[in-house]
């Protein structure tokens, strides 16, 4: 039993205690304004009042005082179970997270020599990836420094494979050089 839970067991008898982590708002003890504008647990306005009122109204109800607005004049505190509150805000976030969908990038690499039926199977690859709702990285890489030479090829090659997926999406910035890579990002239509 450490000292804190002591001295709840002693002084602070019938109130709630116990330390909620608090990141954004102030509750019970921690909030040391003068005044106050309380608002009850089902939203009636209480009045303004001092922060020791407040709190023994919290006490009464065997609640928390939480303080919703710190910069208004005077600051809103709010009646309320702190931890229910914490709880389905969590559960709020954890469900909005999961119904995100985030987009991944998918990458294909060629070459500058690379066969027709290659050509096509990568192309229909791209296309699955787009359908996914992915954008995908297209590279035509030059391997060897008499390749780098032929930019214009990479270029053509770029232009073919980005018309052959035109359909299902677009580039949205120019295809660029990036060392000895030919690259370009392609984002799905909607």
């Amino acid at each position: 039993m450490t000292a804190l839970d002591l001295f709840c067991l002693i002084v602070l008898r019938e109130r709630r205690c116990f330390k909620i982590s608090t990141k954004e708002q102030l509750i019970n003890e921690e909030i040391r304004e003068k005044e106050v504008r309380v608002i009850g647990t089902s939203g009636e306005q209480l009045g303004i009042m001092s922060s020791a009122e407040a709190l023994e109204k919290a006490v009464e109800a065997e609640l928390d005082l939480v303080m919703i607005s710190p910069t208004a004049k005077p600051p809103v505190c709010r009646i309320m179970d702190y931890g229910k509150y914490r709880f389905e805000q969590t559960k709020r976030e954890k469900e909005a997270k999961k119904n995100q969908k985030t987009a991944d990038v998918k990458e294909i690499k060629m070459s500058l020599n690379i066969d027709t039926n290659d050509f096509n199977i990568k192309v229909k690859s791209a296309i699955k990836f787009l359908q996914n709702g992915d954008k995908v990285k297209v590279t035509v890489r030059f391997r060897r420094m008499r390749e780098l030479t032929h930019v214009n090829l990479g270029e053509d090659l770029m232009k073919k494979f980005i018309d052959a997926v035109s359909e299902y999406g677009s580039s949205d910035k120019p295809s660029k050089l990036e060392g000895r890579n030919y690259a370009v990002v392609l984002s799905p239509k909607k």
